[in-house]
Protein backbone atom coordinates (compact mmCIF):
# COMPACT_ATOMS: atom_id res chain seq x y z
CA UNK A 1 0.00 0.00 0.00
CA UNK A 2 1.32 3.47 -0.73
CA UNK A 3 0.13 6.02 1.45
CA UNK A 4 1.07 9.83 0.28
CA UNK A 5 -0.13 12.24 2.95
CA UNK A 6 -0.48 15.87 2.53
CA UNK A 7 -1.93 18.73 4.79
CA UNK A 8 -5.09 21.25 3.26
CA UNK A 9 -6.13 23.83 5.57
CA UNK A 10 -6.32 21.47 8.97
CA UNK A 11 -7.03 18.47 7.62
CA UNK A 12 -5.07 15.98 6.65
CA UNK A 13 -5.46 13.75 3.78
CA UNK A 14 -3.97 10.37 2.80
CA UNK A 15 -4.12 9.41 -0.73
CA UNK A 16 -4.34 5.48 -0.73
CA UNK A 17 -3.18 3.29 -3.62
CA UNK A 18 -2.95 -0.47 -3.67
CA UNK A 19 -4.79 -3.21 -1.77
CA UNK A 20 -6.69 -2.41 1.85
CA UNK A 21 -6.26 -5.77 2.86
CA UNK A 22 -4.26 -7.73 6.13
CA UNK A 23 -0.97 -7.19 4.65
CA UNK A 24 -1.43 -3.53 4.59
CA UNK A 25 -3.76 -2.17 6.83
CA UNK A 26 -1.31 -1.82 9.42
CA UNK A 27 0.69 0.77 7.20
CA UNK A 28 -2.35 2.99 7.31
CA UNK A 29 -3.40 2.39 10.98
CA UNK A 30 0.12 3.34 11.70
CA UNK A 31 0.21 6.67 9.50
CA UNK A 32 -3.12 8.07 11.28
CA UNK A 33 -1.38 6.65 14.69
CA UNK A 34 1.60 9.55 14.14
CA UNK A 35 -0.83 12.02 12.90
CA UNK A 36 -2.88 11.70 15.75
CA UNK A 37 0.55 11.83 18.20
CA UNK A 38 1.02 15.05 16.39
CA UNK A 39 -2.55 16.30 17.80
CA UNK A 40 -3.93 16.15 14.62
CA UNK A 41 -7.62 14.51 14.51
CA UNK A 42 -9.04 15.65 10.59
CA UNK A 43 -8.54 12.97 8.18
CA UNK A 44 -9.64 12.78 4.75
CA UNK A 45 -9.23 9.55 3.01
CA UNK A 46 -8.67 9.49 -1.10
CA UNK A 47 -9.60 5.96 -2.40
CA UNK A 48 -8.97 6.70 -5.79
CA UNK A 49 -6.05 3.89 -5.78
CA UNK A 50 -7.42 1.18 -3.80
CA UNK A 51 -8.17 -1.72 -6.11
CA UNK A 52 -9.00 -4.48 -3.34
CA UNK A 53 -10.20 -4.28 0.17
CA UNK A 54 -11.19 -7.32 2.40
CA UNK A 55 -12.51 -7.44 6.30
CA UNK A 56 -9.19 -6.43 7.68
CA UNK A 57 -8.73 -3.35 5.58
CA UNK A 58 -12.73 -2.45 6.49
CA UNK A 59 -11.71 -3.31 10.64
CA UNK A 60 -8.30 -1.14 10.12
CA UNK A 61 -10.93 2.03 8.79
CA UNK A 62 -13.25 1.65 11.35
CA UNK A 63 -10.32 1.06 14.14
CA UNK A 64 -9.22 4.79 12.52
CA UNK A 65 -12.58 6.13 12.90
CA UNK A 66 -13.32 4.94 16.47
CA UNK A 67 -9.45 6.52 17.29
CA UNK A 68 -10.38 10.06 15.42
CA UNK A 69 -13.88 9.59 17.51
CA UNK A 70 -12.15 9.72 20.31
CA UNK A 71 -10.04 12.63 19.94
CA UNK A 72 -12.60 14.71 18.55
CA UNK A 73 -11.48 14.85 14.82
CA UNK A 74 -13.52 13.62 11.93
CA UNK A 75 -12.90 11.21 8.99
CA UNK A 76 -14.17 11.41 5.30
CA UNK A 77 -13.82 8.80 2.69
CA UNK A 78 -13.88 9.80 -1.44
CA UNK A 79 -12.71 8.78 -4.45
CA UNK A 80 -13.78 4.80 -3.76
CA UNK A 81 -13.99 2.29 -6.71
CA UNK A 82 -17.39 0.91 -7.60
CA UNK A 83 -16.23 -2.47 -6.60
CA UNK A 84 -15.30 -0.83 -3.02
CA UNK A 85 -18.40 0.87 -2.86
CA UNK A 86 -20.33 -2.30 -2.99
CA UNK A 87 -18.58 -3.41 0.12
CA UNK A 88 -19.23 -0.64 2.05
CA UNK A 89 -22.96 -0.90 1.27
CA UNK A 90 -23.39 -4.64 2.01
CA UNK A 91 -21.32 -4.17 5.36
CA UNK A 92 -23.65 -1.25 6.05
CA UNK A 93 -20.68 0.88 7.06
CA UNK A 94 -21.71 2.91 3.97
CA UNK A 95 -24.46 4.29 7.01
CA UNK A 96 -21.27 5.08 9.54
CA UNK A 97 -18.74 6.54 7.03
CA UNK A 98 -18.77 9.68 5.98
CA UNK A 99 -18.13 8.96 2.44
CA UNK A 100 -18.16 11.56 -1.04
CA UNK A 101 -17.57 11.62 -4.63
CA UNK A 102 -14.56 13.38 -4.92
CA UNK A 103 -11.37 15.03 -2.67
CA UNK A 104 -12.55 18.31 -3.09
CA UNK A 105 -16.50 17.56 -2.16
CA UNK A 106 -15.14 15.89 0.94
CA UNK A 107 -12.30 19.12 2.19
CA UNK A 108 -15.12 21.42 1.32
CA UNK A 109 -17.45 19.77 3.85
CA UNK A 110 -14.88 20.87 6.52
CA UNK A 111 -15.01 24.19 5.52
CA UNK A 112 -19.09 24.30 6.16
CA UNK A 113 -18.55 22.18 9.24
CA UNK A 114 -15.78 24.83 10.68
CA UNK A 115 -18.40 28.41 9.90
CA UNK A 116 -21.34 25.95 11.64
Amino acid sequence: MDITVKEQGNVNVLILKGKLDLANSGDLKNAVKSLLEQEKNKFHLNMMGVDFINSSGLGALVSIMKETRLRKGRLTLSNMAAYVTEIFEITQLSHIFEIFETEQEALSSYQTTATK
